[in-house]
């Protein structure tokens, strides 16, 4: 697996291009602003897009899906079901507070709890952690041998912090009671990816971050 970074948007989010190192395909993670700096570092690095995955549905998550879709038109467009609703509506992706309101085309591929991702030889467990919004998502990769795993939580785990609450649809212990339950079991060499800031472990979180 190849994960790159980038940082995009007036709200600094972590959009990740994450790609199989046999194949070559790859998922476009969070693409919440900036969009020619995602398609030039797809295309140079010669990478074919087969998802554009939300997190969840906020602006600064999804706010450039539409230019990301017709650059890759194959790639389907992934968000769980209960933020579908979020991708057409500014007032509800609360894109109207940072900017002009942003509206994505629609889901291609509606994601729950238990689902699966796939592409090259990647696949990605849909993890639901409802809390920041209904329907936020982590992507999970489980190693079948000595390499730790890998998480992309979106907005509900940070290095250090969670996510906010305090937005529509939002409930600081909903989100506690799944971050417990979902990823404080997963193994302390965990790696994880977060929709904002620097990557941290399971470990470093559950010896250090203070709403745990």
């Amino acid at each position: 697996m190849c994960i790159k970074t980038l940082i995009v948007g007036e709200i600094q989010t972590n959009c990740y291009i994450v790609s199989c190192d046999k194949t070559g395909k790859a998922a476009i993670i969070d693409p919440g602003g900036d969009a020619g700096a995602i398609i030039n570092k797809v295309n140079k690095s010669g990478l074919i897009p087969e998802y554009i995955i939300n997190t969840h549905g906020h602006g600064d998550h999804m706010g450039c899906n539409e230019e990301i879709k017709k650059a890759f038109p194959q790639a389907k467009l992934c968000v769980h079901k209960l933020d579908a609703p979020m991708l057409a509506d500014p007032a509800k992706n609360l894109s109207v507070m940072i900017g002009p309101g942003v509206v994505s085309p629609k889901a291609d591929l509606i994601l729950e709890e238990g689902d699966t991702v796939e592409f090259g030889t990647i696949k990605f467990h849909i993890i639901h952690l409802p809390g920041h919004t209904p329907g936020g998502i982590g992507l999970l990769w489980k190693d079948t041998g000595k390499k730790p795993f890998i998480l992309f939580s979106g907005d509900a785990l940070f290095e250090g912090s969670v996510g906010r609450t305090d937005f529509p649809g939002g409930s600081h212990d909903t989100l506690i009671k799944n971050i417990r339950e979902k990823l404080m079991v997963l193994p302390d060499s965990t790696e994880v990816y977060p929709g904002h800031g620097p990557a941290t472990t399971i470990g470093a979180e559950k010896k250090t971050n203070p709403f745990l």
